[in-house]
């Protein structure tokens, strides 16, 4: 029977841990999931790898044995992990947060994808990297220095990759899932006023029911990864397209 191999990052909680759970429910796929925290999931087809992804030390030795060499038909790389970060305006950010924030959002995926690239480049399976982006990265946001600028500098990225790829077997997406009712929405409404001029709409999106459920995006990502050649663009947005 063919299968697949999906890596996700950040797979512990949020929308993460919705695309984890989705792909579970899937016959003949096996699962990575890398995190600080694992999950109380017993399943022969899950390996959880606990890692600390904006410790940039610890992951380059981690690299090689991430990516397993087996007989896959599709093999599937999701940088989900990623922090909103301080919220605060230019000029009152912390340099510790920032350095973190950046390990995270921005140098552990394309520490990923690089050594993704180098495991599989030579493997006759169809290969994808879908990098989790935001709205955040072609909009500037008031209070969202940190996370503006790493969403902005990994689409980039992904757009370079894209290129480099030719007509190879590898497919590049930078997608955005919308505004999605997870932990980083809540952190977002904990926001002061003062730093975040934007807070009242945000308060807005819970209290109008206007978040989108994490299970639902789950269930686009996995549609859009599982075909690929429906989608051309490098960008995508999960509220631009339907999932049968």
């Amino acid at each position: 029977m063919n299968k697949s191999l999906v890596v996700i990052t950040g797979h512990s909680k949020g929308l993460g841990k919705a695309l984890l759970e989705h792909y579970l429910s899937l016959e003949s796929v096996e699962l990575i999931g890398i995190s600080r925290s694992r999950l109380d999931i017993d399943s022969p087809n899950l390996t959880q790898v606990s890692l600390d992804l904006s410790d940039l030390d610890v992951l380059k030795n981690e690299l090689e044995g991430l990516f397993p060499e087996e007989s896959y038909e599709q093999i599937i790389l999701v940088n989900n992990a990623g922090w909103i970060g301080e919220i605060k305006p230019i000029g009152k950010m912390h340099p510790r947060e920032m350095r973190m924030q950046v390990n995270l959002n921005l140098l552990a995926p394309m520490y990923l994808s690089n050594a993704f690239i180098k495991a599989y480049k030579n493997h006759p399976a169809k290969k994808v990297v879908c990098n989790i982006s935001s709205g955040a990265a072609t909009r500037p946001v008031a209070g969202w220095g940190g996370y503006c600028s790493t969403k902005a500098a990994l689409a980039m990225f992904t757009m370079v990759a894209n290129k480099e790829s030719g007509a190879s077997d590898f497919r590049f997406f930078s997608l955005a899932p919308g505004i999605v009712d997870t932990d980083m929405q809540e952190e977002i409404r904990k926001a002061a006023e003062s730093d975040f001029p934007e807070l009242q709409k945000f308060l807005e999106f819970k209290e109008q029911g206007e978040l989108v459920k994490a299970e639902e995006v789950a269930r686009k990502i996995e549609y859009l990864l599982s075909n690929p050649e429906e989608f051309q663009d490098v960008q995508q947005d999960v509220r631009k397209y339907e999932a049968p």
